[in-house]
C-alpha cells in the first residue's frame, strides 16, 4: 500500500473499528500524522515565540493553535480506528489501545488534581502515567508485529 492509498484508506474507514489494517496502512498513515502535526506545531511555536504573554501572541499562534485543536478533533476517531484494526491484524484486541489511552488520561487528570498538594493523587497519577508509558511500548511492539497469515477472528 502506498502513502496516499494508506491515507485514503484510513479516512474512508473513519470510524471502522472492525477488520484489519496492514503494517503499511498503519505506518504510512502514522507518518502522515507526524508530518501534519509537526507542521501545525511549528506554526504554533513560531507564533508563540514572538511573546511570552498569551495576550500578545500574534495571529499566527492563534491560527496554529486552533488548527492543531481542529486537527486533533478531526483525527481522533480515524487514529483510534486504525489502531484497533492494526491490533486486529496481529490477532490482538483493540482493548489494548483503549486501556493505554484510559490510563494516560487518568494519569493526566490525577497529576492535574495533585496541584492541590495531594501526595496520594500525585502518586496515583505517576502510577497511571507509568502504566500508560508501558502500554505505549506494548502497543508499539504490537504495531510492528506482522499480521497473522490468512483469516483471524477479526477478518481477512
Amino acid at each position: 500500500m502506498s502513502f496516499s492509498q494508506a491515507i485514503t484508506t484510513v479516512f474512508k474507514n473513519y470510524v471502522n473499528f472492525r477488520g484489519r489494517a496492514s503494517r503499511s496502512e498503519f505506518w504510512w498513515f502514522y507518518l502522515f500524522m507526524v508530518i501534519v502535526s509537526t507542521v501545525l506545531y511549528t506554526i504554533s511555536m513560531v507564533g508563540i515565540s514572538t511573546s511570552a504573554d498569551p495576550q500578545r501572541w500574534g495571529a499566527l499562534a492563534q491560527v496554529g493553535i486552533i488548527a492543531t485543536l481542529v486537527w486533533f478533533l478531526v483525527t481522533i476517531l480515524p487514529v483510534s480506528a486504525v489502531w484497533f484494526r492494526r491490533l486486529h491484524d496481529s490477532g490482538k484486541s483493540g482493548w489494548w489501545y483503549l486501556l493505554t489511552i484510559a490510563s494516560g488520561v487518568l494519569g493526566f487528570v490525577l497529576f492535574a488534581l495533585s496541584a492541590l498538594q495531594n501526595q496520594v493523587l500525585f502518586a496515583a497519577g505517576a502510577v497511571f502515567g507509568l502504566l500508560s508509558g508501558i502500554g505505549g511500548i506494548v502497543l508499539l511492539v504490537f504495531a510492528l508485529l506482522p499480521g497473522t497469515r490468512g483469516p483471524n477472528r477479526f477478518g481477512e
